[in-house]
């Protein structure tokens, strides 16, 4: 593995980025209607801002921190997240391309409402963490969080 790949992703704290960090963004935009003993899925809006990219959800090399979204417990089960497929680029920090996502995309986030949930409405409680980088440099990995509001039926 390149030196300068280190340098640039592994963010020792001496090594980060000097800029403010990218404001990446996560929004679950849709009330979901959950029917007792049903699965539900709903899209998780993602938006990173023009110039920069956060790494994949299966980074291409072991050192990078792949994008994850993790669900706090309640009323609904949290299942599978679909990610889209990612992008291939090539960056100064590294000898090969990059397995990353850029601008905007949406998850695919799936519960299973259980067949005892208690009718009404309730939100589930998310978070994204990802790594953002430009070109040349990668900034501390973070977590932003998604609120997801449903309705059990």
């Amino acid at each position: 593995m390149p030196l300068a790949a280190l340098v640039a992703c592994l963010c020792l704290p001496s090594m980060w980025a000097q800029n403010s960090p990218p404001q990446v963004t996560a929004d679950a935009r849709e009330k979901v209607a959950a029917k007792r003993g049903a699965s539900v899925e709903t899209k998780i809006a993602v938006s990173i801002p023009p110039g920069y990219h956060i790494n994949s959800n299966t980074p291409s090399e072991a050192y990078l921190i792949p994008l994850k979204l993790t669900w706090t417990p309640g009323a609904l089960e949290p299942g599978e997240v679909v990610f889209p497929k990612p992008q291939m680029e090539k960056y100064e920090f590294s000898d090969k391309p990059l397995s990353v996502f850029t601008g905007d995309f949406d998850l695919i986030a799936r519960f299973k409402t259980p067949a005892a949930a208690a009718a009404g409405p309730g939100v589930m409680v998310g978070k994204l963490r990802y790594q953002a980088c430009s070109s040349n440099a990668c900034f501390p990995p973070k977590s932003v969080e998604v609120r997801l509001s449903y309705q059990v039926q």
